[in-house]
């Protein structure tokens, strides 16, 4: 039930300029060599299960150079472990380039419009051409036909279409004007008509160019407070299994001195171990999961100002959305035409649409689309009838046509009323009851009169954008909540709230009401996300977690935000919402799984590791691995290989995302448990089976 809450123009498609392939040749080329300047210690030592695994590799270097030259050891066994250890770091950072190499092979693409521009300057209304380098917030340039508008700005003058491919990646021109909420322009667009003059509003290195190359470059990517859980988890069971591993040494030589058998473990095996033990998979891989949320958010054209504001949107409880363009088309259409008694429905049709023939609003051309599609009534060529139009005025509130000594009007049904009147006619009380009903159910009624005769009602009403119901269904089985907000009285607002499938609505809003209402989810430990474009709306968009501003709105509202829609699609803060989700479910999955194949690792390891020592371990060897009963050096190489190979084989799943479906987080939680917990458990045997083998054969181990 919808309770009151008291006081598609573009489509979602991800950006034409991302990259088409997840291993396009460029940015695998640019990963390879990232990941070696990310051997640095100081990068990796950010995460700590990787600078073991690179403390490891130095020190089973040295050993392996320790062997070589002394002719002592193993110095094969020592050599290839060596190898796979640095091949794990070296995997994991080519994960985490591939991921930040899409972010910047955006990045060039964002560079290639800053290009050095020459601005039309307005100086005491002369104009003079200066670089665009120069200009500094509050001036003001002109830009014609072919123009690229050197900066970000406001159209304070004129209108124009604008060619925003090269921000957007949507080919498709839009309309630039002076006033209302279509006026903000970005540099590095190109003017394909008309004249416009723009008021600059950022200076050098503060545009959005400028701000969506810093961001998607990924590298200064700040950690989220769900991603520092994960890392602090994982920091905590690599220390665990250190400790474990370092105290081992001595616990396996007073074994084999107490048993009179076997050898203790060698550095070169318990370093291996250790690897093998502690999460390396989601380890190696949590970096790239981070950047890759940004970069599918950046797909769908939203700059996103941090990894927190993503993925904050996957933990949201509570959606805020404005009606008007977002839940509903935007503008009012015609719906029905309702005769009075006596009146044939197709007289009514014509005079409504004859009336509405030279009204080029919105409302207006609904009612001929709607007589023409319902009566079949076409527009008809009136300049042989020497018609008059009528426009509509704030003082007349109707507008219509007079030909033919006939007289039509639409508007108003008090202003209608008295026209009728004052033709000589009167009104039945009928007219009344039907324009009450209309206004009970939130519609708009238009009266319709042909001289002195009253002829019935229009019914115009806000029209909820198709599918809006199924995707409020969909959020609410991920137990979102849903909130319209709308300037519209409650009886308007409930009508449409009811028709969309909303929870709830805030009617008759406020800055200071929406404040509240998000002050309240929060007060209560919820995360709240909301859209907005105006200026009233930056104090709310700056209290929500997720506030995500159009591209076309106030500057306020795009500083107040923590993304920026450059499409200005208000209904794509569900897509983002999605985007949030699936990035947590990616993370939980591959964490799920990176923790169970270890489990099937200790069942290699441990028996072949202690077989010898203690030879009732041989139960625990149902893999029966190659030489296990002799010596581990085979099945510790297999672990260490799969381990490292594991990382690559999982990088397109991190950078693509597991599949999204809405559920709760107690049916991911059993999802991630049967598929990827079972696999991960299950998947390693054969693999490790499989590498010991090929091992034995080449007489590598």
């Amino acid at each position: 039930m919808v309770t009151q809450i008291k006081p598609q123009t573009q489509d979602n498609r991800p950006r034409k300029n991302a990259p088409k392939s997840l291993f396009d040749p460029k940015i695998i080329k640019r990963a390879l060599v990232e990941s070696f300047l990310k051997l640095d210690p100081r990068l990796v030592a950010k995460n700590p299960v990787m600078f073991v695994v690179e403390v490891g590799s130095v020190i089973t270097t040295y050993l392996w150079i320790k062997e070589v030259a002394t002719h002592t050891g193993n110095p094969l066994f020592t050599g290839q472990v060596t190898l796979w250890l640095w091949f794990t770091v070296l995997f994991a950072n080519f994960a985490e380039a591939m991921a930040e190499g899409r972010g910047k092979a955006q990045a060039d693409t964002l560079r290639k419009t800053k290009t050095e521009t020459v601005a039309r300057k307005l100086t005491n209304n002369r104009e003079e051409r200066v670089s665009a380098a120069l200009l500094r917030r509050g001036d003001l340039v002109v830009c014609e036909v072919n123009d690229v508008i050197p900066g970000d700005g406001d159209v304070v003058e004129g209108i124009a279409s604008v060619d925003e491919s090269a921000i957007t990646g949507e080919s498709a021109p839009v309309i630039r004007e002076s006033g209302g909420d279509r006026s903000a322009v970005t540099g590095g667009t190109k003017v394909l008509s008309d004249r416009i003059v723009i008021r600059i509003t950022a200076n050098p290195g503060e545009g959005f160019i400028d701000r969506m190359i810093a961001l998607v470059e990924g590298a200064q990517r700040q950690k989220t407070p769900n991603e520092i859980a994960l890392s602090i988890l994982l920091a905590g069971l690599t220390i665990v299994f250190l400790l474990a591993v370092v105290t081992l040494l001595p616990f396996a030589a007073y074994s084999v001195r107490a048993a009179g058998s076997g050898t203790p473990p060698t550095i070169t095996v318990l370093t291996a171990l250790l690897v093998c033990l502690i999460p390396t998979t989601i380890g190696g891989l949590l970096s790239a999961i981070g950047i890759a949320g940004m970069d599918r958010v950046m797909q769908h054209n939203v700059l996103a100002m941090s990894g927190k504001a993503v993925e904050a949107a996957g933990d949201v409880n509570t959606l805020l959305l404005d009606k008007t363009g977002t839940i509903t088309l935007g503008n009012r259409q015609a719906v029905e035409f309702i005769p009075l008694k006596g009146v044939d429905i197709s007289e009514l049709a014509n005079a409504a649409q004859l009336s509405s023939l030279a009204d080029e609003t919105p409302e207006g051309r609904s009612i001929v689309v709607l007589a023409k599609e319902t009566y079949g009534l076409r527009g008809r060529e009136l300049a042989s009838h020497e018609a008059e139009f009528i426009p509509f005025t704030a003082q007349t509130r109707m507008s219509g046509v007079n030909m033919d000594g006939v007289q039509v009007r639409k508007g108003a049904t008090a202003k209608v009323k008295e026209f009728v009147v004052l033709q000589g006619g009167t009104c039945p009380n009928e007219l009344d009851d039907i324009v009450t009903r209309i206004a009970s159910i939130g519609g708009t009624p238009l009266a319709v009169a042909l001289n002195d005769k009253p002829l019935g009602v229009i019914y115009l009403k806000d029209v909820v954008k198709g599918g809006m119901k199924e995707r409020f269904d969909a959020l609410r089985a991920m137990g979102i909540k849903t909130v319209m907000i709308t300037g519209d009285n409650p009886l308007t607002a409930k009508s449409i709230a009811d028709e969309a499938g909303v929870d709830d609505f805030l009617a008759e809003a406020t800055p200071e009401d929406k404040m509240n209402l998000i002050k309240r989810e929060q007060e209560g430990g919820k995360l709240v996300a909301m859209t907005g474009d105006g200026t009233n709306d930056a104090p709310a968009l700056a209290q929500a977690d997720v506030g995500v501003a159009m591209n076309t709105g106030t500057q306020a509202a795009k500083e107040a935000g923590n993304m920026v829609d450059l499409d200005s699609n208000p209904t794509k803060l569900i897509e983002i919402v999605e985007i949030g989700k699936q990035l947590l479910m990616t993370r939980g999955a591959l964490t799920t799984f990176s923790i169970a194949n270890d489990i099937s690792k200790y069942f290699a390891i441990i028996p072949a590791m202690f077989i010898t020592t203690f030879p009732v371990l041989g139960a625990l060897n149902f893999l029966r691995l190659t030489n296990a009963g002799t010596t581990p050096e085979s099945a510790i190489l297999a672990c260490v290989i799969f381990n490292a190979i594991i990382i690559i084989g999982l990088i397109p799943l991190a950078l693509r995302g597991v599949a999204y479906r809405p559920m709760n987080a107690g049916a991911v939680l059993r999802i991630n448990l049967i598929k990827f917990g079972l696999v991960g458990v299950l998947l390693p045997f054969p693999f490790i089976m499989a590498i010991d083998w090929l091992l034995t054969h080449l007489h590598l181990a």
